[in-house]
């Protein structure tokens, strides 16, 4: 199994986040091993908060309006590896060990399994 890391983030990294008028900011999950981009979903700032000081990503549902950590009931868990920012400040970078069958609770691996064309 894998471990949990904590990333701990200075008050100015946490400054330069920018949240829409939901108070939420786009997260991005991309597989370590194989750079896969996972998922997409968003968080606030107690989820991000949670999700550094826990080493798993930690999310704000916009349809059921409640936290939710992924993995918790499929246990396609997602260890944190390295966290970034973009240059705006407004979209989350969340490098991960994936745990399990996947990210994407279709049971595809990847979220991003449909193509244009």
């Amino acid at each position: 199994m894998p471990e949990a890391m904590t990333i701990t983030p200075t008050e100015e990294q946490l400054g330069k986040v920018k949240y829409n008028s939901d108070g939420l900011v786009a997260a991005i999950v991309q597989e370590e091993h194989t750079g896969q981009i996972l998922m997409m979903a968003w968080m606030n700032a107690a989820t991000l908060a949670q999700s550094l000081e826990e080493g798993r990503t930690v999310f704000w549902s916009r349809s059921r309006q409640e936290v939710w950590r992924k993995g918790d009931t499929s246990g396609d868990r997602q260890f944190i590896r390295k966290a970034s920012y973009d240059c705006d400040g407004d979209t989350l970078l969340f490098v991960v060990e994936q745990e399990g069958k996947g990210a994407c609770h279709t049971g595809n691996y990847s979220c991003f399994f449909s193509d244009f064309g």
